[in-house]
């Protein structure tokens, strides 16, 4: 059925391209996301986001292409303003429904963000369905990755969960997990994104918002992160949809491997690569780059310390492959930050494990939250009397 069928608008690979184009560091890249994004905003006749583009400098303004997109968006709009029209004189609610619907669906596919997000809400007012409801909340979310507006996509989020807790089918409920999921990946929230990843690997059905690739290969980038070592190999190592991508993304296939053997040396180097050939190069996850790295290196540290009540800094060094000096002032940093527990012995060139008592880490839980609790009644206490 028409109803059914989810339309990947706007395009969101558009969106990547642009980025890279107003990035100065993948300047590599840059031929390659000039012509897709180029022919991408033709097949769309995208004029208004074309004048986005083109005010910043990522492409060169050309006034014949843009008059032409312009004369085409509003023949276009032209007649589905007339059918609109006719629907409200002559035919029914599901008729003006789908008028609504068509005309929202034009504005957003050719970037015009401001019409179209007034004309998917307006669509969705007069839409009965709950199904097409929650179509239209997917469409205004993916507006807002595409524009990168936070607000739009977190009001409509909740708009579209609260509709599939009304009564949403399985199909939606899973392409909902994993909207939920890329927006909690874009803002850091890496356990929860990864989780809904997760979940939603086998079920994937979103492609309107992210191929299946991409999507397999943000699930290992998260996971690798957040997932307990036992876990890893469970969820992600010997996970069929995993393995099936792998071929094609081999350096994620070294990357959560050597982490989970132990192969230090070869995971730092898969962890440089993944930085410069994913990370940065990621709208999505570029701003996260340095936290992601950082907290990966510490994940590595803990876990080979965790074998060892002491071990030397040249062990270490050549378990990681990289210079005494930089094991030194790496291990520095993060035992100063509370980050590892360990102390370095530098007469001795001896790292000493310092592991926290789980006991105290218990006692000290239940005095904060007892006090907490002291706080709260406190609180409704006063306003009681």
């Amino acid at each position: 059925m028409a109803d059914e069928t989810v339309l990947p608008i706007p395009n969101l690979s558009l969106s990547q391209h642009f980025f890279t184009l107003i990035t100065p560091t993948l300047k590599h890249l840059q031929d390659n996301a000039r012509n897709a994004l180029l022919e991408g905003i033709k097949a769309d006749s995208m004029a208004p986001f074309y004048g986005l583009v083109t005010s910043s400098g990522a492409l060169t303004p050309d006034s014949a292409l843009l008059e032409s997109m312009e004369q085409a968006n509003v023949e276009e709009l032209k007649k589905l303003d007339e059918r609109l029209t006719e629907a409200e004189k002559t035919e029914g609610e599901s008729e003006i429904s789908d008028a609504l619907k068509a005309r929202a669906n034009h504005l957003t596919r050719i970037g015009d963000k401001e019409r179209a997000v007034v004309a998917q809400k307006l669509a969705l007012e007069k839409t009965p369905g709950l199904g097409s409801r929650i179509d239209i909340s997917l469409t205004l979310i993916r507006i807002g990755f595409f524009f990168g507006d936070n607000a739009l996509i977190t009001e409509n989020l909740a708009r579209a969960e609260k509709f599939i807790e009304e009564g949403g089918d399985w199909d939606r409920r899973n392409r909902l997990k994993v909207y939920r999921g890329l927006h909690a990946a874009s803002i850091r929230q890496f356990k929860t994104g990864g989780e809904l990843l997760l979940d939603a690997l086998s079920t994937f059905t979103a492609t309107e918002l992210i191929s299946y690739n991409d999507f397999v290969a943000l699930t290992i980038i998260i996971n690798t992160l957040t997932l307990k070592r036992p876990d890893l190999k469970k969820k992600l190592v010997t996970a069929p949809e995993v393995l099936s991508v792998l071929p094609e993304l081999p350096i994620l296939g070294d990357l959560v491997k050597n982490l989970y053997d132990c192969h230090y040396a070869k995971f730092f180097v898969a962890l440089a690569t993944l930085e410069q050939t994913y990370l940065l190069p990621s709208r999505l996850l570029s701003p996260h780059t340095r936290y992601y790295v950082r907290e990966m290196r510490i994940l590595a540290y803990s876990q080979l310390l965790e074998s060892y009540r002491s071990v030397t800094l040249e062990s270490l060094s050549g378990a990681f492959g990289v210079s005494v000096d930089f094991i030194d002032s790496e291990l520095s940093r993060f035992i100063a930050n509370g980050r590892l527990h360990c102390t370095i012995d530098k007469v001795h060139g001896i790292v000493e494990t310092t592991r926290p008592s789980l006991k105290n880490a218990q006692y000290e839980k239940v005095v904060k939250q007892g006090d907490i609790l002291l706080n709260s009644i406190q609180r409704l206490s006063k306003v009681l009397h």
